[in-house]
């Protein structure tokens, strides 16, 4: 319901006016009794001089009313004073603000930036293919992972990061994608996870199978991994790399896959969250499960927890990650994940790919900026 608006407000000097003839009091009557200068009274009077919080607990006790009651007379007026301009422009940015996380897309080139807020509002609008600020967009069906709760709405970042990266991967090729696809794809992968700087073929290796793949730099805040949606009858895997590190690089691509190889018709409308492994779906079990046991077999896992537990070391981490013909920090990542050493062990372990994997995929951030439209 929009605020009540007064035809006509008056200053609390016209009140003071009629208190001072109803009691048949003057301007210096007045002034005596509250031990203030008459000239003083006058400008209130006259509407020269606002009430203060002082004058009001001064003028409450010589008419036995509340200080309050003053400073509402004159808040109302000078509220009434204000142009209704500024006001309605507040109010537009705010719930356009609401709508998307309009400084950071700003900042990321992903809208142009404006002082007019209409101008502002239609460049938001064009990003999310909406007519309106009370339209909801059409969300991908998808799957993701996420550090928030899956229950929950998604966020405006996460939003916004979902709508980029499904603009982007209409730019990408890839050949026709079929069910075996997954399986082979898979398989050419695991015979490059020995060396980080075989990364490079990542993008390739998905575009032959039939999957687009992308990576667009989280929104701050979004907490968000990589996501699996399909863009008409090609799936496309998108990824964040929030996570610069080598292990939790193939963990998200391969999870990503496992959505992938579970089909369109297992995906939400909402990101399925990485927080609580008891609450979370069956089809991000899966997903986790499909990632685990196609970087290292459990059993030979286990095998290698069986016979080295605890006395783990870097040079038998890097023995076992040999024979399977890996690379190390994939063993330390599944061996933390275990919580069979600590997040903090072996880091000098945990290569760095990020540099590596932007140079041969298409990728929005870290100073890559594209155009809107590709």
């Amino acid at each position: 319901m929009a605020p009540r608006r007064f035809a006509e407000v008056f200053p609390p000097g016209e009140f003071l006016r009629d208190e001072l003839e109803e009691r048949g009091w003057s301007q210096s009557d007045l002034a005596q009794i509250m031990g203030r200068p008459t000239g003083m009274i006058a400008q209130i009077v006259n509407g020269k001089r606002m009430v203060t919080p002082e004058t009001a607990r001064d003028l409450a006790a010589a008419f036995d009313t509340t200080p309050e009651f003053w400073l509402n007379l004159e808040s109302a007026y000078q509220l009434s004073r204000l142009k209704n301009d500024d006001s309605d422009t507040i109010a537009k940015r705010a719930k356009l603000f609401e709508k998307a996380p309009v400084k950071d897309m700003i900042r990321r080139g992903w809208i142009e930036p404006s002082d007019n807020i209409a101008v502002l509002e239609g460049r938001v609008l064009k990003f999310f293919n909406i007519k309106s600020l009370d339209a909801e967009p059409q969300i991908p069906r998808h799957a993701a992972r996420k550090s928030s709760a899956y229950d929950q709405p998604l966020t405006t970042g996460q939003r916004a990061w979902l709508f980029r990266a499904y603009q982007l991967a209409r730019g990408v090729h890839a050949e026709a994608f079929s069910e075996n696809s997954v399986e082979a794809v898979t398989n050419r992968l695991r015979q490059i996870m020995h060396a980080p700087q075989e990364l490079r073929h990542v993008p390739r290796i998905l575009s032959d199978a039939g999957i687009r793949y992308v990576i667009v730099q989280p929104l701050p805040g979004s907490k968000i991994d990589g996501a699996c949606f399909w863009l008409d009858s090609s799936p496309v895997v998108a990824m964040t790399l929030r996570h610069d590190r080598l292990d939790n690089f193939w963990f998200v691509l391969l999870h990503e896959l496992g959505h992938v190889a579970q089909g369109i018709t297992s995906l939400d409308n909402d990101l399925d969250a990485s927080s609580n492994d008891s609450e979370r779906p069956a089809t991000e079990r899966e997903a986790d499960e499909f990632a685990t046991t196609r970087l290292i077999a459990p059993k030979q896992l286990e095998s290698f927890i069986a016979r080295v537990q605890p006395l783990y070391s870097a040079r038998r981490i890097e023995a076992f990650a040999q024979i399977l013909q890996i690379h190390p920090a994939i063993v330390v990542g599944q061996l933390q994940h275990r919580r069979e050493v600590a997040f903090s062990s072996f880091r000098k372990l945990l290569t760095p790919v990020r540099d590596i994997v932007i140079d041969s995929a298409l990728t929005d951030g870290w100073g890559a900026t594209l155009p809107f439209d590709l």
